[in-house]
């Protein structure tokens, strides 16, 4: 039995979410700030930071009512300490040390990748050995987990991530910010009619995908100055099938030579409908995506978690910092 209370403040949502024991979600409130940072066309960390200050208190005291609880009630405090924003990253940390420390609770020091994949126990239980296919804004990794909460990280993007990849791609495109769901919503719509190179198209578990964004940047570049017209539907369908076609052959292709028994898919790009077909359509063995309202940042996912590690007595101290950047591999038990 156990009530985690955790706080997700690694970008742009502010998050707080109450977790009693597996699965039951007694509330997961998120403020997104994506209406301010669409105006500059990405998230703008100095504003990220200062939005958070000025809503985290009303979001924890928005979830303690929604799920009908108060602080005493409640038995860890999970929280985001890294990778994310620096100042996003330290309006949360201050919060849930602020809680610890005058609530007399344990304090638990999430990792936001670790966060991502537990998600997807929030529907059903994981089954080991199994292989996390981790796509989103900032990461593009395959991470093979023998057991519970062991993250061996077996390849990763060389340059761009995939969400970042296709949020370039947007700007190219003239898409509003973020471009990844409008991309792939003019991809259903689009033929796949424009050549684009595979990116890293070899046997190893790395991914790269500046080459592919290059070739879209000087595709529309070499058009304007022909004066041809680019048929956006049919670049977002190119770009799209040659972008997850590489994800998902790497991703076979490591599940297979590792023997898992399933594969998870998490992060933002978690939610790409393209995605999730083609990777369930050709797989052998069951794939595993969490529900939409979870692919995002959220502090659902934390609290999933923070439950584990609450378990595993994984517990951190009141002078626990952040961590901008932070290895997967640092986290977990051998």
């Amino acid at each position: 039995m156990s009530m985690i209370l955790a706080i997700e403040s690694s970008c742009d949502e502010m998050s707080v979410a109450i977790l009693k024991d597996k699965r039951e979600l007694l509330c997961n409130v998120v403020a997104s700030q994506i209406d301010t940072h669409r105006l500059y066309g990405g998230v703008v960390p100095e504003i990220a930071s200062r939005m958070h200050v000025e809503c985290v208190s009303t979001v924890l005291k928005t979830a303690l009512n929604e799920a009908h609880v108060d602080m005493n009630d409640i038995d860890a405090i999970a929280v985001t300490k890294g990778p994310g924003l620096v100042g996003s990253l330290h309006v949360g940390m201050q919060a849930a040390k602020t809680l610890a420390l005058a609530y007399h609770k344990p304090l638990i020091g999430v990792h936001h990748i670790a966060g991502h994949i537990y998600a997807n126990e929030l529907v059903e239980d994981i089954i080991y050995p199994c292989l996390c296919l981790v796509v989103s804004g900032g990461h593009s990794e395959l991470v093979y987990m023998k057991d519970e909460f062991c993250f061996e990280v077996i390849g990763e993007t060389l340059d761009d991530a995939i969400g970042e990849a296709y949020d370039k791609v947007g700007r190219v495109l003239h898409l509003p910010y973020p471009g990844g769901p409008v991309i792939d919503k003019m991809a259903k719509e689009g033929k796949h009619n424009y050549q684009l190179p595979l990116p890293l198209d070899d046997d190893s578990y790395n991914f790269s995908f500046s080459g592919l964004k290059s070739a879209v940047i000087n595709l529309c570049h070499n058009a304007t100055q022909r004066g041809e017209e680019i048929v956006g539907e049919d670049l977002a369908c190119s770009f799209q099938e040659v972008a997850l076609e590489v994800l998902i052959n790497k991703t076979l292709k490591a599940a297979k030579d590792y023997q898992v028994k399933e594969i998870l898919v998490a992060g933002g790009v978690s939610a790409n409908s393209g995605l999730r077909e083609k990777l369930t359509r050709k797989s052998d063995i069951k794939v595993l995506f969490p529900p939409m309202k979870y692919c995002t940042d959220n502090a659902a996912m934390i609290a999933s978690c923070g439950r584990i590690m609450y378990e595993k007595k994984l517990f951190s101290t009141l002078d626990l910092s952040v961590k901008p950047s932070y290895d997967l591999e640092e986290e977990g038990v051998k």
